[in-house]
């Protein structure tokens, strides 16, 4: 789901991963289907996608995003975790995992 400065809180609901990209970043492009891969083996958690563009600048200040690509890990519109950068499939796996894991702890 792609979000936006308008409809971000009817979609973030429980635990959700958004990853916040640019147009032109390679880095981004790189990871998208990295990103994406691992979160179909999630489908308890839904995966939302910020565009860094002209049009989402507000979202992407409330959400103190300095640099693309960004990994956000959310409970509800609240974030509990951030990645920044590229990161390897392994690397990005155990992270998404430990967080999930502990938001899931969290909300028992």
């Amino acid at each position: 789901m792609q979000l936006n400065s308008k409809n971000y809180k009817e979609y973030l609901k429980g635990i959700s991963v958004i990853e916040v990209s640019g147009e032109s970043c390679a880095n981004c492009l790189s990871l998208m289907p990295v990103l994406h891969g691992l979160m179909k083996q999630r489908p308890d958690v839904l995966l939302h996608h910020i565009e860094a563009d002209v049009d989402t600048m507000e979202l992407i200040e409330k959400f103190e995003i300095q640099s693309v690509p960004t990994i956000l890990v959310m409970n509800d519109d609240k974030i509990y975790a951030r990645c920044r950068g590229y990161q390897p499939e392994e690397i990005l796996e155990l992270w998404l995992d430990s967080k999930i894991e502990e938001l899931k702890n969290i909300n028992k």
